[in-house]
């Protein structure tokens, strides 16, 4: 709990984890003060070596508290507190902004004989301490992704806040679900409605307030026996919108590469999926949804019978969920295969739709398919650039929305972009479900004409898995 107080001056105590996680952290306190205590300088300085993101984000905060140090004229300045700039801002109408501290005297031993200073975390809560009780008149907070030095301090009577700035959304229960249900009035509450078929496709008018949240390439529908529709949102405006009526994949005559949709929420993917105008989907889901086998079934369809793009590329972050397997030999290829088990069990299942063929049939099937599927490692992808590709990025809910841009960047002309993920299962440290990189894209790209996001609430892989998802 935050001990809460009427103090309207607030300093920020920074634990290391803050600024590793976001290097710009220095500039998202406002007008209010921010201290970074002297073990937090040599916890950035251990972990200034190598090229993972955190790496990098510690030697971009470097850089930053180089270029703030340049304006200190006298070393004397430095007790007082160096400006923080306006980060784009106006400057003449911008408010203003707070004073970055460093420690820069001894501090007093004011923890209890349980938490020795000989550790990084107790030596901040220290410091915390002897700042609420040499600023009476100051809010002192610290600021720490650790929930159990958040706790500590919260035992100890010191203020401890989350670090909040990335935060996409409030709750996760307002993520854009990418499809939604009519009411039953909706036609009668139409201010005007007209259609017209275009190249076999059939497409609607319509004029009325409840297009106003509506987003392009969002899905409506209408359940029931009458006045049943499945449709697309194509473009809308204040007032008015776009729709076409979608395909129907759960019919076996409309069966991408063997599969088809087996729930509404299924049809609506392949609907995004198999659309060439939609160069970035999102598809979020709990474990046996349905996702990987969907999106690979759309894209081998689409490289394979309709050419619209050369190759498969498939990548995922390499987090385990139990105890690591330490290096792995060979190619980038062969160190990804163990990550890649789902792409195999899709691939077997996706390859035996077709038995016409034979056993010697599916075997060169087989081999087609992986020729056509490339395994690349996200530690490789700076600086790449994917022509006419079809880009599955797995688990991206392990990414941060720095990845996430880094690789939806790497995209060029005639690519498509497919995230797959599950905000429930995240493994990566400092990241939650607001955190998350794919709920930062799924949030970012929704007003996006080229984009669609669809989330898939039923499990159709057995009955098993879904007893054990809704029970365990």
């Amino acid at each position: 709990m935050i001990k809460k107080t009427s103090s309207a001056k607030r300093l920020f105590v920074l634990d290391t984890n803050v600024l590793m996680h976001d290097p710009t952290a220095l500039f998202h306190f406002d007008e209010h003060d921010i201290f970074l205590p002297m073990v937090v300088l040599e916890e950035l300085d251990h972990g200034k070596k190598g090229l993972s993101e955190v790496s990098q984000n510690v030697r971009q905060v470097s850089r930053f508290l180089d270029e703030l140090m340049l304006q200190i004229e006298d070393p004397d300045d430095i007790s007082k507190g160096i400006p923080l700039p306006s980060v784009g801002l106006n400057n003449e109408t911008s408010p203003p902004r707070g004073r970055l501290f460093f420690q820069t005297t001894q501090v007093a031993e004011n923890l209890p004989k349980e938490l020795p200073g000989s550790k990084a975390d107790n030596d901040i809560l220290g410091i915390a301490i002897s700042l609420q009780q040499e600023k009476t008149d100051t809010t002192v907070i610290l600021v720490s992704k650790d929930i159990n030095l958040r706790i500590k301090a919260s035992v100890l009577g010191i203020n401890a806040e989350d670090y909040f700035n990335d935060k996409v959304l409030d709750d996760v229960d307002l993520l854009y679900l990418g499809a939604t249900e009519l009411a039953a009035d909706f036609w009668d509450d139409l201010n005007r409605l007209e259609s017209w078929t275009e190249d076999g496709r059939t497409f609607y008018e319509i004029d009325g307030d409840v297009v106003k949240d509506w987003y392009p390439n969002q899905l409506i529908y209408s359940p029931g026996d009458t006045n049943s529709i499945e449709a697309v949102v194509r473009s809308v405006t204040d007032t008015t919108a776009n729709i076409e009526l979608i395909h129907d994949y759960r019919k076996e005559s409309h069966a991408v590469w063997g599969v088809s949709a087996r729930n509404r929420e299924q049809n609506f993917a392949l609907n995004l999926l198999m659309d060439p105008e939609v160069d970035f989907v999102s598809l979020l889901g709990q474990a046996g949804t349905g996702k990987t086998l969907l999106t690979l079934a759309a894209a081998l369809t689409q490289t394979i019978e309709h050419k619209r793009y050369s190759e498969i590329i498939m990548t995922r972050v390499t987090i385990p969920v139990g105890e690591d397997i330490g290096f792995l030999p060979g190619t980038e290829e062969e160190k990804m295969s163990p990550w890649m088990g789902a792409l195999m069990d899709n691939l077997e299942v996706l390859n035996k739709t077709d038995t016409s063929e034979g056993e010697w049939g599916r075997q060169a099937t087989n081999d087609l398919l992986k020729n056509r599927i490339k395994v690349r490692s996200l530690n490789f992808m700076r600086g790449r650039t994917f022509l006419n590709r079809f880009l599955i990025i797995d688990e991206a809910q392990n990414l941060t929305s720095k990845q996430m841009k880094t690789l939806i960047t790497r995209s060029g002309p005639g690519t498509k972009v497919v995230c797959l993920g599950n905000i429930a299962q995240i493994d990566t440290p400092y990241l939650s479900e607001t955190t998350s990189g794919l709920t930062y894209v799924v949030d970012r790209f929704k007003e996006w004409e080229h984009s669609g996001h669809i989330t898939l609430l039923r499990g159709e892989r057995s009955r098993l898995a879904d007893f054990a998802s809704e029970h365990l």
